[in-house]
């Protein structure tokens, strides 16, 4: 049987929902304590777009920072597209991030009151547009990451010794 494609309309729907992530910050999670989440847009150039488009973005040592109510990101990492020759970017070149007005008041407020950071978590495709997922973030002490690996084996034994036992 063959199916009909979508209306015109419907499609634009489906592909504004539509969410495929190219890049994550797993260092983040075990280095930090995620409070909020907030989606930013990212002011990049022809070349940028086309490297993360084949997914070489890499947000291992990045950061986002608040200046004169512009947030930019630092440190991301984007490869130098291949096709681009003399039109190339640098790679880790700061990009700003568009959020709105009180998004961004929000945010150097937290910053400046509690002394928390603004990490990047991940880089995503929403629709057509290229977003970053940041988090307002708390460090974790030492101790806190040994007592969170701990609860995790802990919960890895209860789970297989469940499995066994049934």
């Amino acid at each position: 049987m063959i199916s009909k494609p979508l209306p015109k309309k419907q499609f634009i729907q489906h592909m504004e929902t539509s969410e495929k992530t190219v890049s994550t910050n797993r260092k983040a999670y075990a280095d930090f304590d995620i409070l909020e989440k907030y989606e930013a847009g990212v002011l990049l150039t022809g070349s940028e777009v086309k490297s993360v488009r084949e997914g070489k973005v890499n947000l291992k040592d990045s950061y986002a920072l608040v200046k004169q109510e512009e947030a930019l990101l630092f440190n991301c990492h984007i490869s130098p597209y291949n096709f681009a020759h003399q039109f190339n970017h640098e790679p880790t070149r700061t990009r700003k991030l568009l959020l709105h007005k009180r998004e961004i008041l929000r945010l150097m407020g937290k910053v400046k009151e509690r002394g928390l950071t603004i990490v990047p978590l991940r880089v995503y495709f929403k629709g057509k547009h290229i977003k970053v997922e940041i988090g307002l973030a708390k460090g974790k002490k030492i101790w806190g990451k040994r007592e969170e690996k701990r609860k995790k084996t802990v919960d890895k034994e209860i789970r297989s010794a469940l499995k066994y036992r049934k």
